[in-house]
């Protein structure tokens, strides 16, 4: 059996081959971080988005009756090292968590970050320059903090150019950010106190495919979503708009309007979308004097929603229209022309879904020729 003296050698010669592997630099930060958690438990860390749940869970010590301690001030720190407030997990080294941790300031972020993770925390400013040596991130988490406009940094997101999402809902914004990367795929802006979207503030951004920027208290957007070449969705409810944005991107497919004040629709409107597939208007105010007979008359439109509103006529719908929602208007007559323009055998609608319960039509108001027309329909409701 070998002398224990004999042992401890064979262990150091291990040790020292396996490190051997390693550059000085990435043994010291290996290191660090496994002294910083020697005494905790190991956890899997993944990258996720605002609305799934982390991967992780931290307790903390309640708070006390103390005079809180002053600020601190965010180390800088050698380009490889994790600042001391956050966790930078060996086995996802491109990631560092610095999420729920009552911070108040944005620690440094080493240069070979790609995810990094700074949601609900108590931040109020992001100085200038914060991400100026960590141009290689992909997804940076801001969310649920309280970070103002006037406390942010004029460009502090202008070198990060292969940047995809940002997430900065639930803050003090009063308005955009700007200049954002063109490499941004998600904007994530909701819940914030916006009230004006300038028309040159997402110049640029042709790789956007999804805004967020519902919750605010935007009453104008101009043209401003023109230019966004590649957007899928648009989320603007919730706000105070008093009419449609100009000009929608032709490859908008998913468009949320719900929860404004817009009365009127132009003639044509979501014809430049020929992707448009779910159409959200409830809770507005529009009339039918504001709408005209061609207005929703898109071939590629599948779910409209127009509940709540002051419509006392049932619109005209395309028959490719698959789920239609009226209730809560103000409708008095079941007119199936707005449904089938001729009715026959081979000419009749694909809707599927109709609401008109809280309007003031009678059930006995229906003409004879609506099962025919409405032949797939499997919900309505009067």
């Amino acid at each position: 059996m070998p002398r224990p003296t004999t042992l401890i050698l064979i262990l150091a010669g291990l040790c020292a081959s396996s490190l051997g592997q390693y550059n000085e630099e990435e043994d010291l930060a290996w290191l660090q971080y496994y002294l910083r958690q020697s005494r905790a438990s190991s956890y899997n860390y993944v990258p996720y988005y605002e609305e799934e749940s982390p991967a992780y869970a931290y307790s903390y010590p309640s708070a006390t009756d103390t005079e809180p301690e002053p600020e601190p001030q965010p180390q800088q720190a050698a380009p490889w090292r994790c600042p001391q407030e956050c966790d930078c997990p060996p086995n996802f080294s491109s990631a560092m968590y610095c999420d729920t941790r009552n911070l108040r300031y944005l620690p440094f972020v080493p240069s070979r970050m790609k995810y990094v993770y700074f949601q609900n925390n108590l931040i109020t400013s992001i100085q200038e320059g914060a991400f100026d040596n960590a141009t290689e991130l992909e997804w940076l988490a801001l969310h649920n903090n309280q970070i103002s406009s006037e406390k942010m940094g004029r460009k502090v997101f202008g070198k990060l150019q292969r940047l995809e999402r940002l997430y900065m809902n639930n803050n003090n914004l009063t308005r955009l950010p700007s200049p954002l990367p063109r490499s941004l795929r998600e904007l994530h802006l909701s819940y914030n106190q916006i009230s004006k979207v300038p028309p040159n503030a997402l110049e640029g951004l042709e790789n956007l495919t999804a805004l967020y920027l519902s919750h605010n208290f935007i009453f104008e957007m101009g043209a401003s979503l023109k230019g966004l070449k590649s957007l899928i969705l648009a989320d603007l409810s919730y706000n105070n708009l008093r009419k449609v944005p100009d000009g929608l991107p032709a490859s908008l497919e998913q468009l949320y309007l719900e929860y404004n004040y817009i009365n009127a629709i132009p003639d044509e409107y979501f014809q430049v979308s020929p992707r448009l597939l779910y159409v959200r208007m409830s809770h507005n105010s529009l009339t039918n004097q504001g709408l005209s007979s061609n207005t929703f008359n898109s071939s590629s439109i599948l779910e409209l929603d127009l509940s709540y509103n002051r419509l006392q006529k049932i619109p005209r719908v395309n028959t490719n229209l698959e789920n239609l929602y009226l209730q809560g208007n103000q409708i008095d007559e079941f007119s199936i022309s707005s449904f089938c323009s001729v009715v026959d055998v081979v000419n009749y609608s694909r809707l599927q879904v109709l609401r008109l319960d809280g309007n003031a039509i009678k059930r006995n108001a229906v003409p004879p020729d609506a099962p025919l027309c409405l032949r797939r329909a499997t919900v309505i409701e009067i």
